[in-house]
């Protein structure tokens, strides 16, 4: 379970303020920079959040720039191939990331997925720094199995805030988000699946396009307005009704 706080850019963290495990090394993660020998002070305004039980603490905020960073799972385009690569857009300020063509479960030479310019994939940032261009995969490096990576046919992808992106990606979005809107509209009895990039990307696919384009406008008006609990419950009941 986390837990939050508000900070500001160079702040000092409290070390009381931070996790403590016993055995996992303390993970820092976006908004944060660490200060030799000990220090910790945030990058940008925003929820100091820490979760105990993966020993990790990273600054909640909405800014309009994705920065990679290792251990995100994003929504990639593929926008050019080489031999053993593809390139994919991660977003407008980002270099383009390489992907390794036998980056997927089960790929060889003769089994990987064939993919062209404008294509959608679900990976995870396996290399983020600013002297290198992002790298990406597919595959858990550890299991060999796709994880629910892997490329995202038909469907429709929709651009949402940075911060939007994470609540969406909360273990629990309802509960430590405020975020009812997809909850609501499954309640209505409207079937859908959606894949959420931490670089403000999410896909949406159902058994139609006017499905799907509901569930898309459901997200990006959530996000947009900054809509309350019962305001999102009224907007996916009304679009529920539409369909």
């Amino acid at each position: 379970m986390a837990t939050e706080t508000f900070v500001l850019p160079g702040e000092i963290i409290d070390p009381v303020s931070l996790p403590s495990h016993p055995k996992l090394p303390l993970k820092l993660g976006p908004g944060l920079r660490h200060i030799p020998p000990n220090t910790i002070a945030p990058t940008v305004a925003g929820q100091l959040c820490t979760d105990k039980r993966k020993n990790a603490v990273w600054v909640e905020f909405n800014g309009s720039r994705y920065i990679p960073t290792v251990g995100d799972l994003v929504i990639a385009t593929i926008q050019k191939s080489s031999v053993d690569l593809y390139y994919a857009s991660l977003s407008d300020y980002t270099p383009n990331a390489s992907l390794p063509q036998l980056s997927f479960e089960g790929a060889t030479k003769k089994t990987r997925p064939q993919l062209s310019s404008g294509n959608l994939v679900y990976a995870r940032v396996t290399l983020a720094n600013k002297h290198m261009d992002p790298e990406l995969e597919c595959v858990s490096s550890s299991t060999g199995k796709s994880e629910g990576l892997g490329p995202l046919t038909g469907g429709m992808l929709f651009t949402i805030s940075l911060g939007m992106a994470r609540r969406l990606m909360l273990p629990k979005p309802v509960e430590q988000g405020n975020l009812v809107v997809l909850d609501e509209l499954g309640a209505q009895g409207v079937a859908f699946e959606i894949a959420v990039g931490r670089n403000g990307k999410v896909w949406v696919d159902s058994k139609n396009v006017k499905t799907t384009l509901a569930v898309g406008k459901a997200i990006v008006e959530t996000d947009e307005k900054g809509l309350g609990v019962e305001d999102q419950k009224k907007l996916a009941r009304k679009l529920a009704r539409d369909l």
